[in-house]
């Protein structure tokens, strides 16, 4: 046993540390291109065209992208009030918002509220994998640092807006307009932009019931919120 112990310290830990350290940069690296150049797929895109195309091979995910200035300042509006009304003043991590999520997930005993910016919803759909874990929660943390250090907060949203997930095999704002609405993301009226925002958290679910008076009571309440709410 103690042979053992010496035996992973010595020869398996300094491997599994090189290793991290490897990842952590190559991360960085993304980040750093990323700044300039529009990523492709991201960790979720990828996971989720291969479940679909183990339903229908010849599936092919819905995304275009568009730049910041071909998005409605709407949408943009929409998705700060309704996701992370503090992007423009944090810095990565919305404390109060994830201590008012805490409580609320304690009272009610269950998870009902996830208290994540902007910045770390990128994050994880960038690298990670919908799966919650303590490894994953930490590597998202680590990323969303990344991120706002090195890029500013107009090209993190710019990204946000054009990757997040807007319905199965649905994703970015361009690609959103054109399959709710048939129109450009920069055409998307203030009523639209409130939906589109409002089904973020479940768009799957909400593609299918997009009269479910869950989401039109968010929209509702986006709406109101959005002539406060200040973006990129």
């Amino acid at each position: 046993m103690i042979r053992a112990i010496k035996f992973f310290f010595k020869r398996v830990l300094p491997i599994l540390l090189v290793l991290f350290v490897a990842y952590q940069v190559w991360i960085l690296a993304h980040v750093l291109w990323w700044r300039n150049h529009n990523p492709g797929m991201t960790a979720f895109m990828s996971e989720r065209l291969e479940i679909l195309q183990k339903k229908d091979p010849e599936f092919q995910l819905r995304h275009k992208w568009v730049s910041y200035a071909k998005i409605s300042p709407n949408l943009k509006r929409a998705l700060v009030a309704s996701e992370d009304a503090k992007f423009l003043d944090h810095d990565g991590f919305d404390w109060e918002g994830m201590q008012d999520a805490w409580e609320r997930n304690i009272k009610k005993g269950r998870i009902v509220a996830g208290g994540s910016t902007i910045s770390q919803q990128l994050a994880k759909n960038l690298f990670l994998t919908p799966g919650k874990t303590p490894w994953r929660k930490l590597e998202e943390a680590a990323i969303t640092v990344m991120l706002e250090t090195v890029m500013e907060k107009r090209r993190i949203f710019e990204i946000y807006l054009n990757v997040i997930e807007w319905g199965n095999g649905v994703y970015g704002a361009e690609a959103a307009a054109q399959r709710y609405f048939g129109v450009s993301a920069a055409q998307l009226s203030w009523d639209q932009a409130a939906w589109l925002a409002s089904i973020v958290p479940n768009p799957r679910y909400f593609e299918k019931h997009r009269r479910d008076r869950k989401v039109l009571r968010k929209a509702a309440i986006i709406r109101r919120r959005m002539r406060y709410a200040d973006f990129p």
